[in-house]
This record gives C-alpha cells, sequence and structure tokens, in this order.
C-alpha cells in the first residue's frame, strides 16, 4: 500500500470507529475510494466464505487483498454490518422475559466484538501480512482501542433491559487492569464479569477455553441469554448461551 493511501486510512480510523456517524459521512467520499465490487470480487467471495465458516484455519489474508479489506473496514460498510447484527440482538433480547434475580447474562467477547484494533491493523495490511506480536501486545498495553459503535450502543440498551453483562476474553490475566482500564475509557462501564485467561488454559483453544469459561457461569447460576463475538471460536463448542450473533472480522481467525 503506498505511503499515501495509508495515511489516508490512517486519518479515518478513529472516525470510523467513533460514534459520529455524521462526520464519517462528510468525511468517507474524500478519504476513502468506494468498494471496488466487480475488481474486488475474488476478495469479496473470500471475505463471505470465511464470515459463512466455510474458510478456516487461515493466518493472513490472500495476496492483493489489503486494499479490498481496508476499504471495507474503514469505508462503511463493516459498520453497516455490525449494525444489522447488533440490531436483531436487541430485538431478540427485548423478547426475553428478564428474570428478577439478576442472573441473566448476555457474552460479550472483547477484541474486535466490543474494542476495535483497526487503528492497528491499518499499519500491518489488514490481515494481509503476518502479525507481529510484540508490536501487537505493545498496542494491547496502551489500553486505547476504541469501542466499536454498534456493540456499545447494544452493550447499554442490553444494561437497560436489566440484563447484566459479562466480557470473556482471550487475554491473559496480566493484561487484567489494562483491559478494564480501556473498557471504561471506552464507555464500558459496568459489568458482572471480567472473564480472562489464567494459569493452566494458555495452550487450550479459544473453543476450548471458552466452553469451560461459559459452564462456570451456567454453574454459578447465570442464565447466558446472549453471546456476542466476532470469531466463530467465541460462539461454538458447549454452553454457548440460548442464541449466539456473530460479528464480522476478516483481518485474522482465532481458532
Amino acid at each position: 500500500m503506498s505511503p499515501l493511501i495509508l495515511l489516508s486510512f490512517f486519518c479515518v480510523i478513529l472516525v470510523a470507529t467513533s460514534q459520529g456517524s455524521d462526520v464519517v459521512h462528510r468525511i468517507q467520499p474524500l478519504q476513502i475510494h468506494p468498494l471496488r465490487l466487480q475488481s474486488d470480487s475474488a476478495c469479496l467471495s473470500w471475505r463471505v466464505a470465511v464470515e459463512a465458516h466455510n474458510i478456516i484455519d487461515w493466518t493472513v489474508a490472500p495476496e492483493g487483498c489489503e486494499g479490498y479489506i481496508g476499504n471495507y473496514m474503514l469505508g462503511g460498510q463493516y459498520r453497516k454490518d455490525s449494525k444489522v447484527v447488533a440490531d436483531e440482538a436487541y430485538e431478540y433480547a427485548k423478547s426475553l422475559k428478564i428474570r428478577d434475580i439478576g442472573k441473566d447474562v448476555w457474552v460479550f467477547d472483547v477484541d474486535e466484538t466490543v474494542l476495535s484494533h483497526v487503528p492497528f491493523y491499518a499499519l500491518h495490511g489488514f490481515g494481509a501480512e503476518p502479525v507481529n506480536y510484540i508490536e501487537f501486545f505493545e498496542w494491547l498495553a496502551k489500553g486505547k482501542a476504541p469501542a466499536l459503535p454498534e456493540s456499545l450502543k447494544l452493550y447499554n440498551k442490553l444494561l437497560s433491559l436489566g440484563i447484566k453483562v459479562a466480557f470473556l476474553t482471550g487475554r491473559g490475566e496480566e493484561l487484567r487492569n489494562i483491559t478494564a482500564t480501556n473498557l471504561k475509557n471506552a464507555g464500558y462501564h459496568t459489568w458482572e464479569k471480567l472473564l480472562l485467561r489464567g494459569p493452566g488454559s494458555e495452550n487450550t483453544t479459544a473453543v476450548v477455553y471458552k466452553s469451560a469459561e461459559r459452564r462456570k457461569l451456567e454453574e454459578e447460576g447465570y442464565r447466558i441469554v446472549g453471546n456476542s463475538g466476532d470469531q466463530w471460536s467465541d460462539i461454538t463448542g458447549t454452553n454457548v448461551g440460548e442464541r449466539t450473533f456473530k460479528l464480522p472480522n476478516p483481518m485474522y481467525y482465532v481458532k
């Protein structure tokens, strides 16, 4: 990607992940090329197959798809797709009969579900190049990941319905304070549980680890009424909850 295009992407990252949709609409035509669906049809087909879980265990996006994924993430379609998921989740949540014992909980993954790492991935190929995990953990340690706007809206709506929130992340326990601070600074001001990987779970897959944590929640008397994640490993396995919701993410894959 040329330095000029990269600079253009970077300039709109915070805008694209902010809550100011009016500002996004004003800036987009000047900063972001619209999706060229005909010329990028192979990349579009790849992304759809990823979201449908037909392509699995991938490590980087196909060669030549960096620009397409960048346009998708920053050009408005990603926000629209996320809104459809969040809106459907809220419609479902409104239909629930919430118990008055404070044990009805909605499980959210953290990364690319409630917090966005687009500012990092925009500087590293939008998933089209291998991730340098030293650099990624340096980014995590800053605790500056912005909220995903549609997820933040859903979070607040769920709280208003009397549904508790549990965050279940694959981050390690050593990142608890950074994660909690980042969540609060991004607008997620309260939660019932913040669950991170502890000793003994570091080498298990996300499916195994998250299934075990959800089982513990249910053993504590919680009813998992909903479960949102950007990875299939967030919403598959056991004890997944009464309904699951998959957010888009063409930048990386987690088993």
